[in-house]
């Protein structure tokens, strides 16, 4: 069991501490928000003798992405084998002490706050306001500058200040120097117990992120590895079709790789330096896993990527395995990719799960075809009964991603229709257009029966809002006939047939049930079926 350690410290070794990098405040800690008069009331409160609050830090060996400078002054890293106190609570004061008992100017939005701009009332009582932001410049022997009060000359002071006003200054100055700080030091903990008790400490406050954590955790300023600058250029190189998948993801995928497992308590243990040196590898099995989503699945960005969790296994599988897969193993991939989306494996317990099929991947990489303990069903009863619309849903983004890997073009003139992710982010997209319009089915059927999968086809976001509006399919089709010569060919990319689904009827119970049937065939052929349930066959 950790035991924590209390301790004090006077003002010049708690300064020293700070400027010597023996006390560092670690990168997850929020900015310095605090304005001069909160430092100002904490300044009062030690020229009183007024307890301050405790100081938490945890003394360790691993070396953490701290803050570099607090405003206008560099702070210096840890010395080589020194051991670091990082600061997990109290950082808001203790910066305050630092900028004050520094005389330090900050530059917050565009404005210059100057902590040396803080005085001491010589002729306040101690029931009044000692130390002030406010100083009558008519009166100067009235008021002296902490920072002066501290580190001027005797000399310069004794020409400006009246004896009883030396006094007054002798008398605060060994105030300050005199106070004893309390301090609890967290000794060798582990950064998962760290970061438990930093959030504890921080409830109503900043919660934070595993990624914030590892940021901290694996810095490294001889090998210029910044966690947070690597992955904005991985983001970068991922472009806007694939920029929103969660950092997370990533550390997950590292993990996996290194130690197949990737749980919070996993990731936090990782290696630091092989986590470095794994970083470019894991960035390149990435990069090979979203192109393999684009080009043989067809799903052109990451907002229809049933869980952003998938990348985990493809990128595993492209790490060990840097060619494109062929034969048994692309066939593999792909019914591993369907029978994940459809069955929603990753709603829930997704570090379990990516750990058992990271066993399943490692089958497909020896020519294997993985056993599953579960089964997804295909049926058109099953999508029918599970196809209310939602973009937030894992089935429903499958059944998009089979929509979108057909590759849809437009009904007026069968060019392709551009997908990215500023317009699929949301059920109420425009370009998510129900073929038969909510607004002409109004009081026609249920709700869940319109705002359906089956009803949803992807097109250009100025059909939807200009020509199809509330019209009847078989009068906008009949529109776009005129124009569009390829208009069978053009419904074919949306899986609708024009002839047999009752388009010309305006019939959407034929419609509906038609759909069903012709997306679950498709969806046939994306699995290896394991028995005729899976199709809806007792």
């Amino acid at each position: 069991m950790i035991q924590p350690e209390p301790q004090s410290v006077g003002l010049s070794s708690l300064i020293n501490n700070i400027e010597s990098g023996r006390v560092k405040i670690p990168q997850f800690q929020r900015d310095y928000v605090w304005e001069k008069k909160a430092a100002s009331q904490l300044l009062d409160s030690i020229a009183k003798g007024f307890p301050i609050g405790t100081f938490i830090l945890w003394e360790t060996q691993e070396e953490l992405r701290s803050v570099r400078n607090i405003g206008n002054h560099t702070l210096p890293d840890t010395p080589v084998g020194h051991i670091a106190q990082y600061v997990l609570d109290g950082q808001q004061r203790i910066t305050s002490l630092y900028t004050c008992f520094r005389g330090l100017s900050l530059l917050r939005d565009g404005k210059v706050d100057d902590f040396s701009e803080i005085y001491i009332d010589l002729e306040a009582k101690e029931d009044e306001e000692v130390v002030t932001l406010n100083h009558d410049i008519k009166n100067p022997t009235r008021y002296v500058k902490i920072y002066d009060l501290l580190y001027g000359g005797i000399g310069a002071l004794a020409k400006k200040y009246t004896e009883q006003g030396l006094m007054k200054i002798d008398f605060y100055k060994a105030r300050f120097t005199s106070y004893q700080f309390s301090l609890v030091i967290l000794k060798n903990a582990p950064l998962d117990v760290a970061t438990e008790v930093f959030t504890r400490l921080n409830v109503g406050g900043k919660t934070l992120t595993l990624f914030e954590i590892m940021v901290a955790k694996t810095y490294d300023q001889i090998k210029n590895f910044d966690l947070a600058e690597r992955l904005e250029v991985l983001m970068d190189d991922l472009g806007e079709d694939y920029k929103t998948i969660s950092s997370s993801t990533i550390l997950q995928i590292i993990s996996l790789i290194l130690k197949k497992d990737c749980t919070r308590k996993q990731i936090l243990k990782l290696d630091k330096q092989l986590f470095i040196d794994t970083w470019e590898p894991v960035t390149v099995a990435v990069k090979k896993a979203i192109d393999y989503f684009k080009n043989q699945y067809g799903i052109p960005v990451s907002k229809i990527l049933p869980y952003d969790a998938l990348l985990a296994p493809f990128s595993y599988f492209f790490y060990y395995h840097p060619d494109r897969p062929l034969d048994e193993k692309k066939e593999y991939l792909q019914d591993f990719f369907w029978r994940v989306s459809l069955s929603e494996r990753y709603s829930s317990g997704v570090e379990t799960k990516l750990g058992q099929d990271i066993k399943r991947i490692e089958k497909v990489l020896s020519n294997g075809l993985p056993t599953y303990d579960y089964e997804v069903n295909i049926s058109p009863d099953r999508i029918i009964e599970q196809g209310w619309f939602g973009t937030g849903r894992s089935f429903i983004k499958a059944l998009l991603c089979l929509l979108a890997s057909k590759e849809p073009k437009s009904f007026a003139d069968n060019t392709k229709v551009h997908i990215d992710n500023a317009w699929l982010q949301i059920a109420t997209s425009k370009n998510y257009h129900h073929f038969f319009p909510k607004a002409y089915l109004k009081n026609k059927e249920h709700e869940d029966y319109i705002n359906h999968i089956l009803n949803i086809t992807i097109v250009d976001d100025f059909l939807n809002k200009r020509v199809i509006r509330a019209k009847a399919p078989s009068i906008y089709m009949s529109d776009f006939k005129k124009n569009n010569k390829k208009l069978n060919e053009t419904m074919k990319s949306h899986l609708i047939d024009m002839d047999s689904f009752g388009i010309w009827d305006d019939d959407y119970d034929v419609f509906f049930q038609k759909r069903a049937e012709l997306i679950s065939q498709e969806l046939q052929e994306k699995l290896i079926l394991r028995s005729k349930k899976e199709v809806g066959v007792e």
